[in-house]
C-alpha cells in the first residue's frame, strides 16, 4: 500500500488541475455564450465576453478624442487646471474598466484622449462632462470617519465612531431637510445592501435633488447619502498645512483648510449648524467627486465664516492631495470635442505576429535542447509547456472581458520570457532526479528525493521573478506595467503547473518500465549518468568495453580523499577494499 502512495497522490494533483482548466473553460465559455444570445449590455458581468483577448492600443488601434478645455468663468485655462483635468479624465476612463488607454496634454488647453478599441457612448460622454465636486450629508454607512470638520481657526479631534440606529424600513413623512433618514426607502436600503464597491454602478451624473448610494474612492467603504445642499463651486482655495489651535499654536497634525464664497458660505454655515446636533454619522458631510467619496469628515462646529478645517490622520502627501481634489475637483472648465477620429495601431498585426513567430521560434529551441539533453523524457517537458500555454490563455481570456485586460506587445515580451521561465523550473527537477539517480537511488525514490530539493529552489527563483514583476509594475511606466503584469501571471501559472503536472507526471512515469528500467533513450539511464556510487567507499566497475569512460572519470570525481585512499590500498580501480570485485 505504500508504494501505492506516491501514484494516488499524483491522481489526486492531476485531478485538481483538470478541475482548474474546466472551471476556466467552463466560466469562459458560458460568459461568451451569455454574450453572444444577450439583446443588450445591460448585464456588465458577462458583457463583451469572449475566447479572443483584447488587444491594446499598440496592437489593436482605437479612438483619439481631441477635447479642448474652456473655461466656464471667463479667461484662460491655467496649467494647473489643465493637469488636474487629465487627473480627473484619467481617473473617470479607469472607472469605466478601459484600460491602456493614453490621456496627455497638447498645447495650452488641449487633451488628447486615446482609448483601445471603440468605445461606447456612455464613455465618450462621461469623458466629456465636467468635473463635479458636491457636499451631500451621510443618511447611512459603516464606515468609521476619522477626520472632523473645524471652523474659526479651532482645530478639530477625530469623532469616535459608534453604530448608528437601525434605518426605518417603512417611511411615511416628507423628508423635512438633507438629513432625514425618512429619505431611506426599503428599495434604498436594499440597493445598500447589495451594493459592491468592488463593481460600483457609474453615479457620475447621479441627480441633484436625491439620495445616493456610493462608495469612497479606496472601494473600501459604501454610503448612503443625502441630496446634494452645497456646491463645491463655492470653494474659492483649498490649501494644505499644519493644524493650529485657537491659539495660533502648531498641533503637529496635517490639515486641509477650506474657504468658502458667496452663496456656498451661507450654505455650508446651515448645513453645519444643523449637522452638529446629530448623532454619527449623520453628523458627516460627505465630500463627493463626480458621484464618488472623497471624504467624509465629521462636523463638530457650525461654520459660520465659510472657513473650514479637516483634520485626521493625514501625512503631509495625503493633506496635499485632498486640498488639490477640492480645488481643481470643481473646475470651471468644460470639454468641446475638436475631432473624434479612429486611429490605426501604433505597432500593428505584423509586430504582434512577429512577436508570437518570436515565440514560437522560443519554444521550438526548448524543444530541440529537450530532446538532446533529456531524450524521450523531453515529451514531459512539451506537455508541461502546454498546459501551462493553455492556463494562460484561458485566464487571460477571461481577464480580457471582466476586468477589460488589454494584451499589448509588452506582455506578449513578458508571455515569451514565461517560456524560459517555465523550462528552467523542468531543468531543475529534472537535473535533481538525475544527481539522486547518480547518487545510486531508484528511480521512484529519486523523483520523490529530487522533488523536495528542486522545489525548494524552484520556489526561491520564481519567488525572484514574482518580486520584480511586481515592482516593475508599481514603478514603471504603461508599456512596461504590460510586461510586467504578465510575467507575474505566467511566474504563477509555472508554480501551478510544475506542483499540479510536472511532478505528478513524474511519479507516474518513474512506474513505467521504459523509464523505470533505464532505457538508454529514456533520458534517465544511471550507467549513462555515471550512476557509479553506491556508498562509502562503495563504487562498482564503471569501465566494461572502453565505452564508459565517462562513468569512470565521474567516480573518480565524486571520491572522497579516504575512499581514494582506501581504493588505491586495494590495487584495483575496479575492485572494493576488501579485494572483491563490486
Amino acid at each position: 500500500m505504500a508504494r501505492s502512495t506516491p501514484v494516488k497522490k499524483a491522481l489526486r494533483s492531476l485531478t485538481w488541475l483538470v478541475i482548474i482548466m474546466a472551471a476556466l473553460a467552463g466560466l469562459n465559455t458560458a460568459a461568451s455564450v451569455l454574450a453572444a444570445n444577450s439583446k443588450d449590455d445591460t448585464n456588465e458581468w458577462f458583457a463583451g465576453a469572449s475566447w479572443v483577448p483584447e488587444l491594446a492600443l499598440d496592437l489593436q488601434g482605437g479612438t483619439q478624442l481631441t477635447l479642448a478645455a474652456q473655461n466656464t468663468e471667463g479667461g484662460s485655462v491655467t496649467s494647473q487646471q489643465l493637469s488636474q483635468a487629465v487627473n480627473i479624465i484619467r481617473q473617470r476612463i479607469n472607472a469605466t474598466g478601459v484600460s491602456e488607454s493614453q490621456i496627455n496634454t497638447q498645447g495650452t488647453n488641449n487633451i488628447v484622449v486615446s482609448i483601445p478599441g471603440k468605445p461606447d457612448k456612455a464613455t465618450i460622454d462621461r469623458i466629456e462632462a465636467a468635473a463635479k465636486l458636491t457636499f451631500r450629508p451621510v443618511l447611512y454607512t459603516e464606515a468609521a470617519t476619522n477626520t472632523a470638520v473645524g471652523g474659526d481657526g479651532k482645530t478639530a479631534s477625530p469623532t469616535p465612531y459608534s453604530p448608528p440606529a437601525s434605518l426605518d424600513a417603512t417611511p411615511s413623512t416628507k423628508p423635512t431637510n438633507g438629513s432625514d433618514l425618512s429619505q431611506v426607502t426599503p428599495a434604498l436600503q436594499d440597493l445598500y445592501t447589495n451594493y459592491n464597491c468592488a463593481a460600483p454602478d457609474d453615479v457620475t451624473t447621479a441627480p441633484d435633488d436625491e439620495p445616493l448610494v456610493t462608495c469612497d474612492q479606496d472601494g473600501a467603504a459604501k454610503y448612503i447619502l443625502g441630496p446634494v445642499e452645497v456646491s463645491g463651486a463655492g470653494i474659492s482655495n483649498a490649501t494644505s498645512g499644519l493644524a493650529t489651535d485657537s491659539q495660533g499654536a502648531t498641533t503637529g497634525q496635517w490639515a486641509v483648510n477650506l474657504t468658502f464664497s458667496g452663496k456656498s458660505s451661507d450654505d455650508f454655515r446651515d448645513v453645519t449648524s444643523r449637522l452638529v446636533k446629530l448623532p454619527s454619522p449623520q453628523n458627516q458631510f460627505a465630500i463627493v467627486l463626480d458621484g464618488t467619496v472623497i471624504t467624509a469628515p465629521a462636523s463638530n462646529a457650525a461654520i459660520t465664516n465659510g472657513k473650514a478645517q479637516i483634520t485626521g490622520n493625514f501625512t503631509a502627501e495625503s493633506s496635499k492631495t485632498l486640498a488639490d481634489q477640492l480645488k481643481y475637483g470643481a473646475l470651471p472648465i468644460n470639454f468641446q470635442v475638436q475631432s473624434n477620429e479612429n486611429i490605426s495601431a501604433t505597432l500593428g498585426t505584423a509586430q504582434l505576429v512577429g512577436g508570437l513567430v518570436a515565440g514560437l521560434i522560443g519554444l521550438i529551441l526548448v524543444v530541440i535542447y529537450s530532446i538532446i539533453q533529456y531524450r524521450a523524457l523531453a515529451f514531459v517537458t512539451v506537455l508541461s509547456l502546454g498546459v501551462a500555454a493553455v492556463l494562460t490563455y484561458l485566464v487571460i481570456a477571461i481577464m480580457s472581458w471582466r476586468v477589460d485586460y488589454r494584451l499589448s506587445l509588452a506582455g506578449v515580451a513578458g508571455l515569451i520570457v514565461a517560456i524560459g521561465i517555465t523550462a528552467d523550473s523542468f531543468i531543475v527537477y529534472f537535473e535533481r532526479i538525475r544527481d539522486e539517480l547518480r547518487d545510486g537511488r531508484g528511480l521512484e525514490s529519486a523523483v520523490e528525493s529530487g522533488w523536495k530539493r528542486a522545489l525548494r529552489t524552484i520556489l526561491a527563483s520564481d519567488s525572484i521573478n514574482f518580486l520584480a514583476a511586481v515592482v516593475l509594475y508599481v514603478l514603471a511606466v504603461s508599456d512596461v506595467k504590460g510586461f510586467a503584469f504578465t510575467l507575474l501571471l505566467t511566474t504563477l501559472i509555472d508554480v501551478v503547473v510544475v506542483v499540479l503536472f510536472t511532478h505528478p507526471m513524474m511519479q507516474l512515469i518513474a512506474r513505467s518500465r521504459f523509464f523505470g528500467e533505464g532505457h538508454k533513450f529514456s533520458g534517465l539511464d544511471p550507467s549513462a549518468l555515471g550512476a557509479v556510487y553506491r556508498g562509502r567507499a562503495q563504487f562498482r566497475a564503471p569501465v566494461v568495453d572502453g565505452k564508459r569512460q565517462r562513468s569512470a572519470g565521474e567516480a573518480q570525481r565524486r571520491q572522497t580523499i579516504a575512499e581514494r585512499k582506501a581504493q588505491q590500498a586495494s590495487g584495483d580501480n575496479g575492485s572494493t577494499p576488501d579485494g572483491k570485485d563490486d
